[in-house]
C-alpha cells in the first residue's frame, strides 16, 4: 500500500541556497536537501487500485504553468513547535493548482484534507527546541525573498511508511501545459 502526496519540487540553486540556513536550533533534525519540495495534497496510504485511480484523474487535469516565490520563514506548533518552514508567497495560480488536487482526490473517493493549505518548504523537524533560538532564526529570515521560479509541472511522490519523510520517490511527474 503505497503512501502517497503530490507537491512541487524546487530548482536546486534555491534548495542549496534552503540548505545554507540549516543550524543553530538544537532540537532540529534537518530536511535532506533532495527532500525539499512544496506538499500540494497529502493523500495518504491507499490501495494500488485508488493509486491507479489517482494516477489516472492527475493525469486529466490541464492548468497553466506559473511562478512562484518563497517568502519568509515560520514555524508550526505554537508554544510545542514541532515543524520548521519557510513560506511561499501567496499565489493565486498556486491555490487553483492545490484545490484541483483537492477535487481530484475527493472525486476518486478520498475524504477532504482536514488540514488548511499552507504552502511551505519544510526544513526541520523540531524536538523542544529553544523558542528563543527558534525565533531567533525565523525573525533573521523574515526578509528573506527566493528569485521567483517557473511551475512547469507537479509529482506524485511517495513516502516511506509510518511518520513520513523522505527519501521520497517520485512515482510520476505530470506537466502543466498552457491552456490558451
Amino acid at each position: 500500500m503505497p503512501r502517497l502526496f503530490t507537491g512541487l519540487e524546487l530548482p536546486p540553486d534555491l534548495a542549496v541556497g534552503l540548505e545554507l540556513m540549516k543550524g543553530g536550533i538544537p532540537g532540529a533534525r534537518w530536511i535532506d536537501t533532495d527532500a525539499f519540495h512544496i506538499t500540494l495534497r497529502f493523500v495518504g496510504d491507499v490501495s494500488d487500485d485508488i493509486a491507479d485511480d489517482l494516477d489516472r484523474e492527475l493525469s486529466g487535469l490541464r492548468l497553466d504553468p506559473f511562478e512562484l516565490r518563497l517568502k519568509g520563514a515560520g514555524y508550526f506548533g505554537g508554544t510545542k513547535p514541532r515543524t520548521l518552514f519557510m513560506k511561499v508567497a501567496a499565489s493565486d495560480a498556486l491555490e487553483r493548482l492545490h484545490n484541483a488536487h483537492e477535487r481530484t482526490c475527493q472525486i476518486i473517493g478520498l475524504q477532504p484534507e482536514a488540514r488548511n493549505f499552507t504552502p511551505h518548504v519544510t526544513l526541520a523537524r523540531l524536538k523542544n527546541p529553544p523558542l528563543d533560538a527558534l525565533n531567533d532564526f525565523v525573525s533573521r529570515q523574515s526578509m528573506y525573498a527566493s528569485r521567483a521560479f517557473e511551475v512547469t509541472r507537479f509529482v506524485l511522490f511517495s513516502a516511506r511508511p509510518g511518520r513520513g519523510g523522505g527519501p521520497y520517490v517520485h512515482e510520476r511527474t505530470y506537466d502543466l501545459e498552457r491552456t490558451i
